[in-house]
């Protein structure tokens, strides 16, 4: 058996590549008696018959899997905020990083059309900036005609499998054109996926950018917290979880137990209003949702 990893899933075929090349492979019957499914991004044994088809034997556990889009062994995420037109939206960008942070991606914020802003909506945006990167996330500012984004983003995306994320009307589709200037068959896959191909099949794809892996899909439009448990949202709320090592009681949620580490970095400013506003809002949401059967 050779091990390779699923580039492309379509039409219930799987692409392993494999030395240079991409194997076209199905899955074992076993796979749906057990309820698997094999996913791009998956590395697997499998057999192959013939030069160029195969059948997959064996998945390799995973680091992660997503189920919008259907992908595996994800390492990071480009999350496309656009800081006008649409405006930038704090919650919005919260329930993204609490959804990423629960299936271990790291998530790395891109913030668009920059040269938009007035000198004041800059000073507002700046305070923002600063909170989030005191959180330890990383952040790329950027705007359309931006010569310097590739360069910026190579070193991020070398050696790593990453997905874009963001709404409709953010600048996904400027960003993947820096990326693929010179690769014309993958942009127009890329664009026909985002929408724009009347009669394309919607699937997932890595494709190679920058000596790392770029998952050409439609990426996120929006997050919920189906997978959540009101227990591990701490977790998704770094600043949180380094505080929350302070708690009086183990397993604290922090809204009305005494003695909450949490709530004290409220009063001191290393916990910010917003995000601890946003904290009670998804924890409602989580405590609210109708049990799954």
């Amino acid at each position: 058996m050779a091990e390779g990893q699923i580039r492309k899933a379509l039409s219930g075929y799987y692409y392993v590549f494999y030395n240079g090349e991409l194997v076209q492979c199905r899955g074992r019957g076993v796979f749906r008696n057990r309820g698997e499914s094999p996913l791009v991004g998956d590395i697997v044994d499998f057999t192959k018959e013939g030069d160029s088809d195969g059948t997959i034997m064996k998945i390799h556990p995973r680091t992660n899997e997503l189920v919008r889009p259907p992908i595996a062994n994800i390492d990071q995420a480009l999350l496309v905020f656009s800081v006008k037109e649409p405006d930038f939206n704090t919650i919005l960008l919260d329930r993204f990083l609490v959804v990423l942070e629960s299936f271990n991606v790291e998530p790395i914020i891109c913030l668009t059309k920059i040269d938009l802003l007035s000198n004041e909506e800059r000073e507002g945006l700046q305070s923002y900036i600063d909170d989030y990167k005191a959180i330890g996330y990383e952040i790329i500012e950027t705007y359309k005609e931006d010569s310097s984004l590739l360069e910026v983003l190579q070193p991020i995306l070398k050696g790593q499998t990453s997905v874009l994320a963001g709404q409709s009307g953010v600048g996904k589709s400027t960003l993947l054109n820096t990326l693929l200037p010179e690769l014309q068959l993958e942009t127009g896959v890329i664009s026909q996926s985002l929408g724009r191909g009347k009669h394309t099949t919607r699937h997932v794809e890595l494709i190679e950018v920058c000596d790392g892996l770029l998952a050409d899909t439609p990426g996120f439009s929006s997050f919920d917290f189906d997978t959540i448990e009101k227990e591990e949202l701490t977790a998704c709320f770094p600043e949180f979880s380094r505080l929350s090592e302070g708690c009086k009681f183990r397993g604290c949620l922090h809204i009305k137990e005494p003695k909450c580490a949490v709530k004290e970095g409220l009063e001191t400013g290393e916990v910010k209003e917003y995000r601890y506003e946003h904290y009670q809002q998804f924890l409602q949401e989580i405590i609210d949702r109708k049990p799954r059967y």
